[in-house]
């Protein structure tokens, strides 16, 4: 009897992976410093498909993830923050005059307020509660019964009449 040859799995074409020699904390700190994808696959010299590819990994989809948490949290709080208004103390630097050519300059705090703005708020409702709050109305009708479309716009011809 003959003995059957087993298949063996196709080797590999291409170039290698450099998904192996990129340290994750690095992408890590990219994705936490709010950098694009783009910006990223630049650093790391890898293209920008390639990049997209990595994010197939478990491992690396993970490290990117964590690193754009913390960004999005802050970016979260700072849209929330301008959407109702907030207090903040500033500090003002004024010249005083004491005598006729003396002056002394001094540090106040000011408190302030930021009022709350108006697109911050609808950015916000449009996203966290689409259903409520959509810019775009979407009306739907039923008609019951035969409906004939007639085009009734007319047809002008270059030519003209003699």
């Amino acid at each position: 009897m003959a003995k059957k040859k087993r298949k063996q799995p196709p080797k590999k074409v291409g170039r290698k992976s450099k998904l192996d020699k990129i340290d994750l904390g690095i992408v890590q700190r990219l994705a936490a410093q709010g950098l694009t994808d783009e910006q990223m696959s630049k650093i790391l010299d890898v293209s920008v498909p390639a990049f997209n590819r990595y994010k197939k990994n478990p491992e690396f989809r993970k490290s990117l993830k964590e690193g754009k948490s913390d960004p999005d949290r802050r970016v979260e709080a700072a849209l929330f923050n301008k959407a109702v208004g907030f207090k903040y103390t500033d500090t003002v630097v004024q010249k005083i005059k004491i005598a006729r050519y003396k002056e002394k300059i001094v540090t106040i705090e000011v408190d302030k307020v930021h009022p709350p703005d108006t697109l911050a708020i609808i950015y916000w409702l449009n996203n966290r509660k689409p259903d409520d709050w959509k810019q775009r109305q979407e009306v739907g009708h039923t008609v019951k019964g035969k409906i004939t479309l007639v085009n009734q716009v007319p047809t002008h011809s270059n030519k003209k009449k003699k």
